[in-house]
């Protein structure tokens, strides 16, 4: 590791391993970028579903995914990781493979896109909770922070820079061409981890009873989490946040698509211009928490990024209506860039390496869940009372969360530290 002055600023050089982990994880979230909504769209576009039946598929599919991945959660702790990521990027690129070729044999359908949505959701489950786990094992602890805002900012500008010009290969060669775009990125993924040299620790051993391998292993993520009062406090309020967030998805894009006409580049450009705040986000957090602390930041962000989703409520038809959801967007992600990066470095610093693998998928598991509930409930509501009904109400739900943030954190114990 080293730092380097660049503009007279200080940048920290996380290694060639890193950069491999990082490069493999930019390729696979630009194609995702590229892909972004990808399944909802082709549900309205090419199969006519209605709320209901989008709302299905951003629900149903991620919780089997979840579902699918609880055993997996020991299988990522007990084997190295690197191979596990391969195994999981080749697992997403063969499900979403299938996706045109069964739309240029004319058998897409329902079920399918469902299909894909759970071997995808499971497969992301299994790969983040390697990477977390490789992640902690390949950087410094002091440098866990650095690393993770380097992932959050490629996310947010991938999110930024894919769905337009996913809409406009939507416009110009159909519906499927970023689906086949998301799928090689995962086959690109798997090369750059392949390139990742040296050699990988053994992980832990496994219990010697199997009858411990399929009950309590299962169960050790969650142990650890609800045994932390302050990850616990910090893990309810993000299934909370991120479940009622990402619940409105499915049921703006029916509003936007289907009842305010909007083209599929401008529906693209409403979430992708403000992912640009991401990389604003992403790249104050080391300097905001050197500042105000890591409590501040909990609290103060984590109240910050809960306030603006009620705003949703007031798009309108045309210009207004694209920036209205413009700017709602960007102060969401704006707060929740800064944010998480800081919830994931703390997470890890908390947990011990033998359970980082199984803490991680908990976490994800958790909150695939609570997406899942959020989104198949909020596109009942919609089907029965309107898409702007779902929204209010998921507007004013998360005003709540706030109370489930800490009003102080402990740090990491010196052992796992040092052995970090």
């Amino acid at each position: 590791m080293r730092r380097d002055r660049v503009g007279g600023a200080a940048r920290t050089r996380l290694g060639r391993r890193f950069g491999w982990l990082w490069a493999a994880y930019a390729v696979s979230a630009y194609g995702s970028g590229l892909g972004f909504g990808a399944l909802p769209l082709l549900a309205v576009l090419v199969l006519h579903a209605g709320p209901a039946q989008v709302s299905a598929l951003s629900a149903v599919g991620p919780a089997v995914g979840a579902l699918i991945a609880v055993p997996l959660a020991p299988w990522v702790e007990f084997r190295r990781k690197r191979p596990v990521m391969i195994a999981m990027d080749l697992a997403r690129f063969t499900a979403m493979a299938t996706i045109p070729l069964a739309y240029a044999l004319g058998l897409l359908g329902f079920v399918q896109l469902l299909a894909v949505s759970a071997v995808v959701a499971a497969a992301k489950i299994a790969f983040n909770a390697a990477s977390g786990a490789h992640l902690k094992a390949l950087v410094r602890p002091e440098d866990l922070l650095v690393a993770n805002a380097r992932f959050e900012s490629t996310n947010w500008s991938s999110i930024a820079i894919g769905p337009p010009l996913g809409g406009a290969a939507i416009g110009l060669l159909g519906p499927v061409t970023t689906v086949i775009a998301d799928a090689l990125s995962y086959l690109l993924s798997a090369l750059g981890i392949t390139a990742i040299r040296g050699r990988e620790e053994p992980p832990p051993p496994p219990p010697n009873d199997r009858s411990t391998v399929r009950t309590g292993a299962l169960l050790d993520g969650w142990r650890h989490i609800l045994g932390d009062p302050d990850l616990r406090a910090l893990y309810l309020n993000n299934l909370l946040v991120g479940g009622l967030i990402m619940a409105t998805e499915p049921v703006l894009a029916v509003l936007l698509l289907r009842q305010l006409h909007f083209p599929p580049w401008q529906y693209g450009l409403a979430f992708a211009a403000p992912c640009l705040g991401g990389l604003i986000g992403s790249r104050l957090a080391r300097r905001v928490v050197a500042r105000h602390g890591r409590d501040r930041v909990f609290r103060t962000v984590g109240t910050l990024r809960a306030v603006w989703l009620i705003g949703l409520v007031l798009v309108r038809p045309g210009v207004v209506g694209l920036l209205t959801v413009m700017a709602v967007e960007l102060a969401i992600i704006v707060n929740m860039s800064l944010y998480s990066p800081v919830l994931a470095t703390y997470r890890l610093e908390r947990t011990p390496e033998h359970l980082v693998a199984r803490t991680l998928s908990a976490w994800s598991i958790g909150q695939q869940a609570s997406i899942a509930v959020c989104t198949a409930l909020g596109g009942l509501l919609a089907d029965a009372t309107g898409p702007r009904t779902a929204l209010a109400v998921a507007g004013l739900l998360i005003l709540a969360t706030p109370l489930l943030l800490p009003r102080g954190t402990r740090p990491a114990p010196p052992q796992e530290v040092a052995a970090a």
